[in-house]
């Protein structure tokens, strides 16, 4: 834990999109500090010449030169999450590591025995949780507004297409990549387990419909149910849609009311009646992370690095904790086994 007063010691690993997106986040938090950056690339191909700090193209390196690091945030390709992890946690240092927190359970595991071996903490990025809608919702079911909780539709509608999925990017591949539930949905498995707890009795049907040739693995399922606390639920995906972004919507039907969150990044109530209820006026949510041709989850990183330092400096819990991370994965885990179940079907 720091000191009060002293600024919070960042590094970055992975300096596409994402990691430049946490190296701003860090750079603009008054009390955290960016200190080291590591890519495989090069600055000037990743255009990160704008960060004035020491940069690294080995792991190993920048944790040995740059001692006082003291959280390393992993934004590497999936498939790298869990040996990027461990490789901080071996050096003591805190880590924020970017979603899905590996792609096993397995993986999850070995992170979570080492955090706790080492006696530092793991910080997922599950950055939806922060948007308005979704603290609205959280509060919502916690106060048991709507009674019992009936029936929950999650619809996550994307597009990915060739401007996406790049020749020679990790996107689309099976080690790296891990599927569309690990890379376009996880934040949305997050936010119906947040919510509503763990899932049993799955069963799945997936269909590979325009990315044949794009990717290693199927770009549309639709998956339904039962929750461990009662109800039972769907999650309905494609990445195929042609274009935009089409809705990620969440949809809860209960004893006492129904409610719809939707836009394209579930950041916006499109629904709300229940029996004697209000609709309160919300905050306006965070914009789209925009990638150019095609747009990601809302922009709230800042919220991960504030919750880092207050939780670092002995203000607040950790808002999305290791375990939390293991279950998302846990549950993408199980989903894809019924994928794999249906590919030996077909096969016979």
């Amino acid at each position: 834990m720091s000191s009060e007063g002293q600024k919070i010691k960042f590094a970055v690993i992975g300096c596409g999109h994402i990691g430049k997106r946490h190296s701003e986040m860090v750079q603009r938090n008054p009390e955290s500090e960016l200190v080291a950056l590591c890519d495989s690339r090069g600055k000037t191909e990743l255009g990160i010449e704008n960060f004035d700090v020491p940069f690294f193209t080995s792991i190993e390196e920048m944790l040995s030169a740059v001692p006082e690091i003291e959280v390393v945030n992993v934004c590497t390709p999936n498939g790298y999450h869990a040996d990027h992890s461990l490789a901080a946690l071996k050096a003591l240092k805190h880590v924020v590591c970017e979603k899905p927190m590996a792609l096993s359970k397995a993986h999850c595991e070995e992170i979570i025995f080492k955090a706790l071996q080492v006696s530092k903490q793991v910080f997922c990025v599950m950055q939806n949780r922060y948007s308005p809608p979704s603290v609205w919702i959280k509060n919502l079911i916690e106060d048991k507004a709507l009674g019992q909780i009936y029936m929950v539709q999650v619809n996550c509608y994307w597009n990915r297409d060739e401007r996406y999925y790049k020749p020679g990017n990790w996107k689309g591949d099976a080690k790296l990549d891990g599927g569309t539930l690990f890379t376009q949905f996880s934040h949305f498995i997050d936010i119906m387990y947040w919510l509503f707890g763990d899932i049993t009795d799955i069963k799945g049907k997936f269909q590979d419909f325009s990315h044949k040739n794009l990717t290693d693995f199927e770009d549309s399922g639709m998956v339904h149910f039962n929750f461990v606390n009662g109800g039972m639920g769907c999650i309905n995906y494609s990445t195929s849609i042609w274009n935009k972004n089409l809705e990620s919507s969440l949809t809860i039907i209960g004893e006492k009311g129904s409610v719809k969150i939707g836009g394209q990044y579930m950041n916006e109530v499109e629904y709300c009646h229940i029996d004697g209820y209000e609709m309160p006026e919300l905050e306006a949510s965070n914009p789209a992370n925009d990638y150019g041709a095609y747009k990601g989850s809302a922009a709230n990183h800042h919220y991960i690095i504030e919750n880092v330092v207050d939780h670092l400096q002995g203000r607040k819990s950790i808002s999305t904790n290791a375990l939390e991370g293991l279950k998302v994965v846990e549950i993408i885990e199980r989903i894809y086994a019924q994928r794999q179940k249906e590919v030996l079907k077909k096969g016979k």
